[in-house]
């Protein structure tokens, strides 16, 4: 996921994306606990795309306050 697509998304999207990512996150890491992981670089991508959802939710809110 890119930043500009992250930013064409509603606050409301954003925190959707931002759970299901994270449940996503949970889950490969459970595999990765139980060797059954199949691609281990999905996992930085994951936490990539977290912090950029984060950082777009904080500018958000930052421009309302």
């Amino acid at each position: 996921m890119k930043m500009s697509e992250v930013r064409d998304l509603t606050q409301t999207e954003l925190i959707n994306k931002s759970r299901d990512l994270r449940q996503e996150l949970f889950n490969l890491k459970l595999q990765q606990a139980s060797s059954q992981l199949e691609k281990p670089g999905r996992i930085r991508e994951i936490r990539r795309d977290i912090a950029r959802v984060e950082t777009q939710l904080t500018a958000m809110r930052g421009q309302k306050a």
